[in-house]
């Protein structure tokens, strides 16, 4: 169902407001360089700090936007379930294709909270879910025997694993079943979670070298590891210099060096310093996008 390279789309802004040209634009982009779907509004698309009213918007535009081309996973979590009902209905509303719901954050819940949260998700909409299981930023990890109680409910379809934790793969294939979909959520051990299972990606990379992390992602898919291989050697500095500072900021900053956006964050963030930009700019160049 899902598969490949996702990128987890940065949301564009100018003068403090949604800049909506700028992100129908990088959407045909995208399109126009093999990206095989969309994920609008995760924690790369600056979530935290976008209104609610914004966080609709954004998704309503982006499956506009793609019109049908190619899936669309809108961001619907919240450390509030009420908060993570509406948006999972609003994206059905308009036409998105699945939702991607992360482990609520900083409320800190057991594992039969999650399994209360992610039901009461999965039983307001129609649409398929994906976990999204980043113990980093929301303390709580989803356990894979939590995890396959979830995988039980008919619209829990899979998982954005982004622990970083290689073995989790092979561990939720024994408890979700070989058909649950398990996406990737770091971008450097991409190529290892895919041998052990996953299929696909929903990445902060492919936000600036989409063309090269779907044929990463296509190599891996057809069992070409030694091609793939050669893919990751090109992708790995920029992986690692992306996240020098918060992700997204190197991501906008990447991008516009493409002529694609500006660099503009929200508050709490700031922009990169001049040595990070650097480094961005060294491993753009490695991967010959400059």
């Amino acid at each position: 169902m899902f598969k490949g390279s996702y990128p987890a789309l940065i949301t564009p802004f100018t003068n403090g407001e949604l800049d909506l040209e700028t992100l129908k634009k990088i959407v045909e982009w995208h399109i126009g360089e093999g990206t095989n779907g969309f994920v609008p509004v995760g924690t790369t698309g600056e979530s935290p700090t976008l209104s609610h009213e914004e966080h609709e918007t954004v998704v309503e535009e982006v499956v506009k936007a793609s019109a049908g081309r190619v899936p669309v996973i809108a961001g619907a979590g919240s450390n509030n379930t009420l908060e993570a009902i509406r948006f999972a209905q609003h994206a059905e509303k308009v036409g998105a294709d699945g939702i991607l719901v992360v482990t609520p954050y900083y409320n800190k819940p057991t594992q039969r909270g999650l399994i209360a949260h992610f039901t009461a998700v999965h039983d307001c909409c129609e649409l398929p879910i994906i976990i999204y299981n980043i113990p980093g930023r929301s303390v709580i990890d989803m356990t894979p025997e939590t995890m396959g109680e979830l995988a039980k409910l008919p619209r829990i379809v899979g998982v954005k694993d982004a622990t970083g934790d290689l073995a989790r793969p092979s561990q939720q294939r024994a408890t979700c079943g070989a058909d649950f979909i398990q996406l990737s959520g770091e971008d450097a051990t991409a190529l290892g979670f895919n041998a052990h299972g996953g299929v696909g990606c929903i990445s902060v990379t492919a936000n600036v070298a989409p063309k090269l992390c779907a044929e990463f992602q296509a190599a891996t898919l057809a069992g070409d590891y030694a091609k793939a291989l050669e893919y990751q050697d090109k992708l790995m500095p920029l992986h690692e210099a992306i996240f020098v500072e918060p992700g997204l900021v190197g991501a906008k900053y990447a991008m516009s060096r493409l002529g694609l956006c500006n660099e503009e964050v929200r508050l709490p963030l700031t922009g990169l310093t001049d040595g990070t930009k650097t480094q961005i700019d060294a491993a753009m160049a490695h991967a010959g996008l400059l």
